[in-house]
């Protein structure tokens, strides 16, 4: 028996119009593919530029906080030092309770003047440690804690205190006042730190380790005081002069931000 059942063929434009499809499908997905991984390719350098950039901020900021403290340690050490090289300068003796006239006063009031607080602080803490624990820096080649028994006791005591008082003074001044009021008001902060704790400490010094009467301690310590203001004259206009010439050493400049 012959099947007669007719056949069906696919027409010549169906088949290339289904291959035509397959194809552009494939192409699109192809090009799809391809965008997605440019995609991925270009985050992926971005984030790591970004990252070389952070790491290359970060070393910059660390080498600049690294200077900075090089720069406040050989401060330091150098403002000890004239500490103590004033005190080697020999004394005039006054009165008879074995306090001299030196020039370690100035030295203080220069430190806290061009140092400021923290670092003026530092310089002069440093200046006492090395007195304390036997080395020679103090008036009179005297040294270790028996110091803190004698007539200097009080005077010693307030360098530390007036060193940390004027230099704050000295860094508001610098920092917020125009350069034209400095010397005034630097001479004005540096008498009152003067007369308010050096000589104040020194009274109460002789009183405690003395056991001097407030008039008798008083009356000691008064011949200091005229060539202490005039100490004060010459540390105000030697730091303002350093101020001027250094503008950065109490006031940072604030580099921007990368």
């Amino acid at each position: 028996m012959t099947d007669n059942t007719p056949v069906c063929q696919a027409s010549p434009d169906a088949t290339t119009a289904t291959r035509q499809g397959s194809t552009a499908t494939a192409t699109t997905a192809s090009r799809e593919a391809t965008a997605t991984v440019a995609t991925s390719a270009t985050g992926a350098t971005g984030a790591m530029g970004a990252m070389g950039a952070t790491g290359a901020t970060a070393a910059d900021r660390g080498t600049r906080a690294r200077g900075v403290d090089a720069q406040s340690v050989a401060l330091v050490a150098v403002f000890t030092a004239l500490l103590v090289a004033a005190a080697v300068v020999p004394g005039i003796p006054v009165g008879g309770f074995g306090v001299p006239i030196t020039l370690q006063t100035l030295a203080v009031m220069l430190t806290g003047l061009v140092l400021g607080p923290l670092r003026g602080g530092l310089a002069v803490l440093l200046y006492l440690l090395l007195g304390f624990v036997g080395l020679p820096v103090f008036s009179r080649g005297q040294s270790g804690l028996q110091v803190l028994s004698g007539p200097t006791a009080g005077y010693l005591v307030s360098f530390l205190v007036a060193a940390v008082v004027v230099g704050l003074a000295a860094l508001v001044v610098v920092r917020r006042t125009n350069r034209s009021l400095w010397v005034p008001l630097l001479l004005v902060a540096s008498f009152a730190t003067t007369v308010a704790v050096v000589h104040v400490l020194g009274v109460v010094g002789l009183m405690v380790n003395l056991r001097l009467p407030l008039s008798a301690a008083i009356s000691a310590d008064l011949p200091f005081l005229p060539g202490d203001l005039v100490k004060d004259v010459v540390a105000v206009v030697a730091a303002v002069a350093v101020h001027r010439a250094f503008p950065d050493v109490l006031v940072r400049l604030r580099r921007p931000r990368a």
